[in-house]
């Protein structure tokens, strides 16, 4: 069975409609790429999954392992196992790192009818996962992503899903503002988190970083609509040629 399907997804922000009929399938252990100019609807489509207020959802379906996604609340979505890295990732003055973590972890156990971790158990898992991305144990102690570097921020997110361990992770512009280490550093640790279990969204306008993650498969969006898929050479084509056919072909 596919993890994840959306049929003819449409949607809209502030009455104009950005989705004109989305339709894609992620099975377990495909990473997916997605690229297209600004504008094209790629952030939109990652915000509809995950629930974000503001975005109106005009026709379609959505199902996660079998569930109706749309028909679920942000926090319940989560816990039925998605996971968004935000482009932007939002800073919580006030708020440490560690019990930020701690509080995801524990709120999504409990959705699912598990129990909570104890502290020494959560304390282990956190500082293997974060030996393993390189991350300073007294960045943990900071507030979330305050004074955090654009590396710092995207490798905090990275922490976060390893210890989540999402069914479906989407990746949203998830190389913004990085330099080349840390892209290297933060898509080591995507990599790391690829299973046959798990399925992967990657969304991005540059081929950077898809030397680093490596598709399965690879769609082109515009429009607000996938008009081509293919394989990872796809990108290849993408970074020589541009979108400029594309566009062309969607307003047609």
């Amino acid at each position: 069975m596919s993890l994840l399907e959306i049929k003819n997804l449409k949607a809209s922000v502030e009455d104009r409609q950005i989705l004109r009929g989305v339709d894609l399938v992620v099975n377990p252990g495909e990473v997916h790429a997605i690229m297209g100019p600004n504008g094209s609807g790629k952030s939109t489509l990652a915000h509809v999954l995950s629930g974000k207020s503001g975005y109106e959802v005009d026709g379609g379906t959505v199902t996660l392992d079998g569930v109706d996604l749309l028909d679920l609340e942000p926090d319940e979505r989560a816990a039925a196992g998605l996971f968004l890295a935000f482009q932007y990732p939002m800073e919580i003055p006030g708020v440490a790192t560690m019990t930020f973590l701690r509080t995801a972890m524990n709120a999504q156990r409990k959705k699912r009818g598990e129990p909570e971790l104890s502290t020494p158990e959560f304390m282990k898992r956190v500082r293997e996962e974060a030996a393993k991305l390189s991350i300073d144990p007294e960045m943990l102690k900071r507030p979330v992503n305050v004074g955090f570097s654009g590396g710092e921020k995207k490798r905090n997110e990275v922490l976060q899903m390893s210890l989540l361990q999402p069914k479906l992770a989407v990746l949203d512009e998830t190389d913004s503002g990085l330099d080349i280490d840390a892209l290297k550093i933060a898509a080591e640790g995507v990599n790391r988190l690829r299973s046959p279990d798990r399925g992967m969204i990657v969304i991005t306008h540059y081929q950077r970083l898809l030397d680093h993650i490596v598709p399965d498969i690879v769609h082109v969006f515009s429009r607000g609509r996938i008009v081509r898929t293919g394989g990872k050479e796809l990108a290849l084509e993408l970074e020589a040629r541009g979108y400029a056919d594309y566009e062309q072909e969607a307003a047609a």
